[in-house]
């Protein structure tokens, strides 16, 4: 029996839109959706499951007299700091899927193919981590919890649409000739070592998430972890190639058994049929696919894989609707209370 009532604020960007579809395709027992914008989307129509929407312009009255559930922000850092706390005061669980959340102690950190659980500590707003952690933690997890990982070396090749429509269109313009907008340099037939701004000790803020989103994730303090995040002329689809050192001894034929029947988790790995993840087959999918499994022979218990899923569907979209569909199973089911803060 739909119940809930459910907005989306952001629902005019590429991720909102995601979002919107995938509320279509899981038809989450919602009553009522409400969907804001900024004041340039003000006033344009949507259909979702066959009724038309009108998008309003995101204020601080939004929320007023309004018996919101779950709102889920996908409007960027500084719309999720101002409003996600004003909807959190009025009874509503946020899920928010910016980075201001995402290290704040109070705000639980969420995958809910890893650490679902988490969401029974949210205070009213619950955060969806970045795209590139989430798919790389959706294929560690079942391995840190059988072999207990050590250390983790990350290197990315992120698709343009993780920067969002402005680095979508510098592809575009990259193959008609043009100089780029979004980016520092150009995109196409390029590689640009260079996501987020850079730190003062020469990472940048998108390599530093990976590191501490995956500690929080993990829910591991110790595990050592670097990385190396790469922006590649892809448009849809973040490839990570990850090297991961052991406590315990492995069998490679359980790595790739572990990996099989991990939830989320699709293993495409025969090099000798030339089978591998590419980002054109996540493209579309929830799953993350895992591929070229095989050891580091430098190391005593060390492996090598690599992991392929679609930014902005399972880094955005999906999770965010998942972790939504979670916080309603346990209002279902009487383990968290409705409104809880």
């Amino acid at each position: 029996m739909s119940k809930y009532n459910l907005a989306v604020v952001g629902a005019s960007g590429m991720v909102g839109q995601k979002v919107i579809d995938l509320l279509a395709e899981r038809e989450l027992p919602v009553k009522n959706y409400y969907f804001f914008a900024s004041a340039r989307s003000a006033g344009k129509k949507l259909t979702l499951l066959g009724k038309e929407y009108t998008i309003e312009e995101l204020t601080e009255e939004s929320f007023d007299n309004k018996e919101i559930d779950i709102a889920i922000f996908s409007a960027g850092g500084a719309i999720s700091k101002k409003y996600a706390p004003i909807a959190a005061e009025k009874g509503i669980v946020v899920i928010d899927n910016s980075s201001s959340w995402r290290m704040d102690k109070e705000v639980p950190l969420v995958v809910p193919e890893v650490n679902p659980e988490a969401i029974l500590s949210h205070k009213g707003i619950i955060a969806n981590p970045n795209c590139s952690t989430i798919q790389a933690v959706v294929a560690l997890y079942p391995l840190h919890k059988k072999y207990q990982i050590l250390r983790i070396v990350y290197s990315t090749y992120q698709a343009v649409s993780g920067a969002g429509m402005g680095g979508y269109e510098d592809l575009e313009r990259g193959i008609r000739g043009e100089e780029p907008k979004k980016f520092v340099h150009p995109i196409f037939a390029n590689c640009i070592p260079h996501i987020d701004v850079f730190d003062e000790s020469g990472y940048t803020k998108e390599e530093l998430k990976m590191i501490d989103e995956t500690k929080k994730i993990l829910g591991d303090q110790t595990l050592r972890i670097t990385a190396t995040t790469v922006r590649v002329p892809v448009f849809h689809g973040h490839s990570e190639s990850i090297n991961i050192e052991f406590e315990k001894d492995f069998k490679l034929s359980d790595i790739r058994e572990t990996l099989a029947q991990a939830k989320g988790v699709k293993v495409l790995d025969d090099p000798s049929s030339n089978l591998y993840p590419m980002p054109i087959d996540a493209e579309g999918k929830d799953e993350v696919f895992v591929g070229r499994i095989r050891k580091d022979y430098s190391l005593d218990r060390g492996i090598n894989i690599w992991v392929v899923a679609d930014n902005i569907r399972k880094g955005a979209a999906t999770n965010t609707v998942q972790i939504a569909q979670k916080l309603i199973s346990y209002w279902e089911s009487g383990t968290l209370k409705k409104n809880n803060s």
